[in-house]
């Protein structure tokens, strides 16, 4: 196998056993794959700064083409969520720790993943108008005479009632965490922020193929 980023051979053992232990959900072939995957979407786009990682539009891409997303609002906020530093890149780390959520996360995982996602202004909740703006966001639009925002209003009356469990016209994460745990459906209630299963699984087996050069 090729070694990203230039590294050492030792470095590039060091750096897959350290996310190894990180993620816990993935083994060290599984890592080395996945530091591979990432130096390739790197090298694609050469104006990217190697030793930074993939900016929002390069990542947004990966999203779009891979898992399938189409989101505008989502994909820039699933951008944030892998972006741990903040610094306006996703680097090899933060790649592959965010890979081990999207991909293999435990339920309580994907809770505070999307949670984080739908908390659009990270103050702690999920307010009426947040809820309003992602919703309209994943709507698909259709021509009617209705005024559409009222439908998406609807909608949001109708989220709060089955997750604002303090009723304070908020949905905090201490609220989304149960309404989940009683259906796992409102885990992407306000838009898809995980992959389906399907381009999941085509991602891993595309991902962790053996290879000659392994």
């Amino acid at each position: 196998m090729s070694r990203p980023l230039d590294l050492s051979r030792k470095q590039h053992q060091q750096l897959a056993e350290t996310l190894c232990k990180l993620t816990k959900r993935f083994n060290k072939h599984e890592v080395q794959c996945l530091m591979k995957v990432f130096s390739t979407l790197v090298a694609t786009f050469p104006e990217q700064r190697i030793g930074i990682g993939l900016d929002r539009t390069k990542f947004r891409n990966v999203l779009h083409t891979t898992f399938g997303m189409t989101d505008d609002m989502i994909m820039d906020r699933v951008f944030r969520a892998f972006d741990k530093d903040n610094d306006s890149y996703v680097n090899m780390k933060e790649w592959v720790e965010g890979l081990s959520i999207f991909l293999r996360g435990t339920l309580d995982e994907k809770i505070k993943f999307c949670f984080d996602v739908f908390d659009l202004n990270g103050d702690g909740f999920i307010s009426r108008e947040e809820m309003f703006h992602m919703l309209k966001s994943s709507l698909i639009k259709q021509p009617t005479e209705e005024d559409p925002d009222e439908g998406v209003k609807d909608l949001v009356e109708i989220a709060l009632k089955k997750m604002d469990y303090d009723h304070d016209n908020k949905v905090s994460y201490a609220d989304f965490e149960k309404a989940v745990k009683v259906d796992n459906l409102l885990l992407e209630a306000f838009g898809p922020c995980l992959p389906d299963s399907k381009s999941a699984l085509a991602f891993e087996e595309q991902a962790f193929k053996k290879s000659k050069d392994d």
